[in-house]
């Protein structure tokens, strides 16, 4: 998605949410500085390494949602995993490694469990970085231990930062697909229902627990940014 057109979905964002585009861009600068200092992914680096100069042009996008666990199991017994790029959002890192499945990326704003995104990365997961007005001790004080990170923003890209389009964990993984020159996307537990998993929130008491105002709006994004993939590009989006 082109920036311009992204702006207007943020826009949107912006105003739905009462974020501040100020604060997205403060936390932007500073893992752009962060980043500076790490030698980051280009996307030309990320291609290279998740696909080993092999033509993939499948992957697998994995969200959080309760149908995560179901979906792996069945990716497992039917599927030849490797012929997909696996990208795995934020806290479905979780459940891959409860399956001994290290995704390729994982896509994050470092809210996962982030023992097991630095445990994917020590096992060669690319991490693609996200930062936004409500993540920034985060960025700060986690970005330095990770390597093989490309960074990404959700206001104007600059510096080493990107901005594929997308505003969850979950359709922000399907962008930088496409990105990435995806002709097909499956999608692994993303549910865009009112339930959320301690694999998405890992402080919630319960495993399963009703989404609260803002996730379910956040959701209701999510999908309306799927759906405009699956109609305004060649890319087949399929769900599981």
């Amino acid at each position: 998605m082109e920036f311009g057109l992204w702006q207007r979905w943020y826009n949107d964002i912006l105003d739905d949410f009462g974020f501040s585009q100020e604060d997205d861009e403060y936390c932007a600068k500073q893992l752009d500085e962060i980043l500076f200092k790490q030698n980051p992914l280009t996307l030309d680096d990320l291609y290279l390494k998740v696909t080993n100069n092999r033509k993939i042009d499948k992957c697998i996008v994995f969200g959080a949602g309760p149908s995560l666990k179901n979906n792996i199991i069945e990716l497992k017994n039917d599927y030849d995993l490797n012929d997909y790029v696996l990208i795995a959002a934020d806290g479905a890192t979780t459940a891959l490694i409860e399956e001994r499945i290290i995704p390729d990326i994982v896509v994050t704003d470092l809210d996962g469990k982030l023992d097991d995104i630095l445990l994917a990365n020590t096992r060669d997961s690319a991490v693609v970085i996200h930062a936004h007005g409500n993540n920034l001790d985060n960025i700060i004080d986690y970005t330095p231990y990770f390597d093989n990170v490309l960074g990404t923003t959700q206001s104007k890209p600059h510096g080493n930062l990107y901005n594929f389009g997308g505003f969850t964990d979950g359709d922000r993984a399907i962008f930088l697909a496409v990105a990435l020159g995806a002709q097909e996307v499956l999608l692994a537990g993303m549910d865009f229902g009112d339930i959320v998993t301690q694999y998405s929130r890992p402080d919630n008491e319960k495993f399963l627990q009703e989404a609260d105002d803002i996730k379910k709006k956040k959701l209701e994004y999510a999908e309306k940014l799927t759906n405009w993939v699956s109609e305004n590009t060649n890319v087949d989006i399929l769900f599981l």
